[in-house]
């Protein structure tokens, strides 16, 4: 593995642990998956559709997501919101990365 590679592995684990909470924030309004990806992707936090499916379907099995069909349009969609719990854990998490931020600012100086 390159010195490049490892870098970039790094940088997967790093998204990969705020993937959760930008999801449960930007899904206080409805969206379904692949309007998610690019959502993200406009973000600054790209995914792909192998890790924020089952990310989706694990978050509605918890409770912080809850989802409903919609057969209005030629191709059905399952759109995604952030529950009541969801909301609860979007605001501690948004707490603890503040704090998270904070103490690694302090270490920079």
């Amino acid at each position: 593995m390159s010195e490049r590679d490892d870098i970039e592995t790094h940088r997967q684990e790093l998204r990969r642990g705020t993937l959760v909470l930008a999801c449960l924030s930007m899904l206080r309004s409805p969206g379904y998956g692949y309007g998610l990806l690019e959502q993200l992707d406009a973000a600054g936090f790209p995914a792909d559709a192998n890790t924020l499916y089952p990310l989706l379907r694990r978050l509605e099995k918890q409770g912080y997501l809850t989802s409903e069909w919609n057969t209005d349009e030629a191709r059905p969609r399952k759109f995604y919101r952030t529950s009541t719990e969801g909301t609860a854990l979007a605001d501690i998490l948004f707490s603890d990365w503040r704090a998270i931020s904070g103490a690694l600012g302090g270490l920079s100086d």
